[in-house]
């Protein structure tokens, strides 16, 4: 195996969790809140949750939404990129997510379009 690289197939998926927030460089978005939306696909062993049946052998992806809503609710950024990776780096460092793949979208930010979305990956 590299070194370095995620040695698990498996993956905890939260899809779809929106949040309001001041996002956007415009002076009209600092003074709105605007949705915005997280995918998050995380590697994570459940192997030893599935055989135990027990929270504390999981990823708690109650705990992963909570946090990241309260982060989210209470930030305030330019970019969707900025907001991404620091998202990224809270999941990872404070559950101990060996990768994760993050979409961040921002819908309804391009007249015309449905969505517009950043997809960051990253390990731990």
């Amino acid at each position: 195996m590299v070194p370095g690289a995620v040695q698990t197939l498996d993956r905890v998926l939260i899809e779809g969790l929106e949040v309001r927030t001041v996002i956007g460089i415009y002076d009209w978005e600092r003074e709105i809140r605007q949705s915005v939306r997280l995918d998050l696909e995380m590697a994570w062993d459940v192997s030893q949750a599935a055989q135990s049946d027990d929270i504390a052998d999981a990823l708690d992806y109650k705990a992963v939404s909570k946090r990241l809503i309260s982060f989210v609710e209470g930030s305030s950024f330019g970019l969707i990129e900025a907001l991404a990776e620091h998202c990224a780096t809270i999941v990872l460092q404070e559950f101990s997510v060996p990768w994760l793949r993050l979409k961040l979208s921002k819908p309804g930010a391009v007249r015309g379009s449905e969505n517009v979305a950043v997809v960051i990956e990253r390990a731990g």
